[in-house]
This record gives C-alpha cells, structure tokens and sequence, in this order.
C-alpha cells in the first residue's frame, strides 16, 4: 500500500541516541535505479503530514518547463504509535529549546478547546512539549546519526544537501540555517513559526557576524499572504515577527543570502506551495544550490 501510494519510496524506522524513534520515507527520484549519479538528499520534517504533499513532487526533476535538479528526498516523522501524537511530538523536536510561548499561542489553544476542536487533555500535552523543546537534539539527530546512515546505504552526494520545514518545521529550518549547520546547503522556511516577539531567533541573529561570504548557506522563506493581511491573530503575528526576522538579516548585511515568496494560500494549503518555490529557488540545474562549497 506505502508503495502504491508513494512511488519509488522505501520506508524505515530510526531510534535515536535520544531514545526518540522516528518514521522515515525516502523517495527515490525519476530513473534512479537505471542511473550511476550520487544526488544530494532533502530532508522535509513533519514527515507524517509532509510526505503525501511533497514527495510526489520528485516528478518535477523530469518536466521540461522546470530546472530543478535530481535530489533524492527524506521525509522525517514519527512512527508507530507515536505517529498519531505528531501534532504534539514536532514542538518537542522543531522549536528551539527556551523558545518562549507568545500570550496569543495561548489564547489561540484556549479558543481551540473552548470550540471543541481540541480537548483539555490534548492542549495540555501540546503545551508540556512547548515547555521542553530540544530542536538542537533533533537536529543532531539528523547530521549526525541520520545523514550518515543513508550515505552508507544510498548513492549520495559530498554536498549540495537541503532542509524544508513548513510551520513549527519552517521555524526549524530557519533555525539550523542561523546555526550554519553542515551538512546542508540550502534551507525552505515555509511560514516559520516565528509565533513570541523574544523568540530564540533573534539573538541568533544578533550573533551572525555582519555581511556574508558569497558561498554562505542559502534561506528561502515563504509567507501566506492570509497569514499577514487574514483576520487570525496567530497568524498575523507570526507574519510580523517573520518580517522583523527578514529585516534584522537585511540589517545583518545578509540580504543576498535570502530569497523570499508570497504565495497566495492558508497556512494549511501552503505546505506544497512553499516547498516547491523551495525546490524552483534553490535547487536547480542552473547552479543555484550553491552546494559546491558549503563553507561559511
């Protein structure tokens, strides 16, 4: 059934050195199995939710009105019974650890279960996990344990590797790029749940040094235009805290190392969306992945 639904796609399951079991799909692209070429790997989080949207944009290797190159993507969620909680599970892996918990965050939680769309017990859960946030540990998890397994077990490339990550996943992925983290060379933030105005990025940014190098990692972030201008407040927050995230970096001098959408979609629709202007933005055959030389 996994395979008939997602082609070319083979699914394994990873227990961390943390103790933290994880679901991954790795989908091989158009003509892999015929070819000789090592292909760098994107990584996509959220993987339970994730991989049905994106993984069948692998296709998109092979349309003639496009210029994305091969990749070979790795879709990274939870499994077994694990797989039902993700919603709660990802702040425990994607938020940074101290990240704060805005007063909106909360009224926005209260309101869920004050509708009925979410129960006092689940709120609570997704609270507790927003209180314990390890997105450095997670991100060890896939440099260093991860990664290394797949090169031993796939044809992959030195460099040019990716991360894409929508929502809490994009808050991720801007993450790991202030970080500066090896082995990627390109990042997708979608959306970023940039959600407290002292969130944990910010003095992150404060510590780039100023003016990037010409070979320095790549962001594309994507916003939703009903995220800034819609009637949700959440969402109008997280828009304004990403465009003060967007002009601090202009301040930093790092301007040319970001490109930036507006797409026109709701922050639930706009997974796909925001993961191929990723893919047309930074990886394609032009040279635009800047994955030959990943050094700062």
């Amino acid at each position: 059934m996994l395979n008939g639904c997602l082609a070319d796609t083979e699914y394994l399951e990873v227990t961390a050195r943390s103790g933290n079991r994880y679901g991954v799909w790795v989908t091989t692209p158009p003509g892999y199995a015929e070819s000789a070429d090592a292909l760098p790997l994107i990584y996509v989080v959220d993987g339970n939710f994730a991989v049905g949207l994106t993984a069948p944009l692998i296709v998109t290797q092979a349309d003639p009105y496009l210029t994305v190159a091969p990749y070979i993507q790795v879709s990274v969620g939870y499994a077994g019974e694990e797989a039902e909680q993700w919603a709660q599970l990802r702040n425990r892996d994607l938020v940074p650890p101290g990240e704060p918990v805005s007063d909106e965050m909360r009224k926005t939680l209260a309101a869920a279960r004050d509708s009925g769309a979410m129960t006092q017990e689940h709120m609570d859960a997704y609270l507790a996990h927003l209180a314990d946030t390890h997105a450095d540990v997670f991100l060890s998890f896939l440099t260093e344990e991860l990664h290394p397994l797949l090169q031993s077990r796939m044809r992959v490339s030195e460099s040019g590797h990716g991360l894409f990550g929508y929502s809490y996943g994009g808050l991720f992925s801007l993450y790991a790029w202030l970080r500066r983290t090896s082995p990627f060379a390109t990042f997708g933030a979608g959306s970023p749940g940039v959600a407290a105005t002292d969130s944990q990025v910010f003095p992150l940014i404060a510590a780039l040094p100023d003016h990037g190098s010409a070979a320095a990692r790549r962001l594309h972030v994507t916003v939703n235009e009903v995220e800034l201008l819609g009637d949700i407040p959440i969402y109008r927050e997280i828009g304004r805290n990403l465009l003060t995230v967007v002009e601090e970096l202009h301040t930093k001098g790092r301007a040319g190392e970001v490109t930036k959408a507006l797409l026109h979609e709701t922050h639930v629709t706009g997974l796909q969306a925001s993961f191929l202007s990723y893919l047309k933005t930074c990886h394609t055959r032009s040279g635009s992945t800047r994955g030959d030389d990943d050094r700062e």
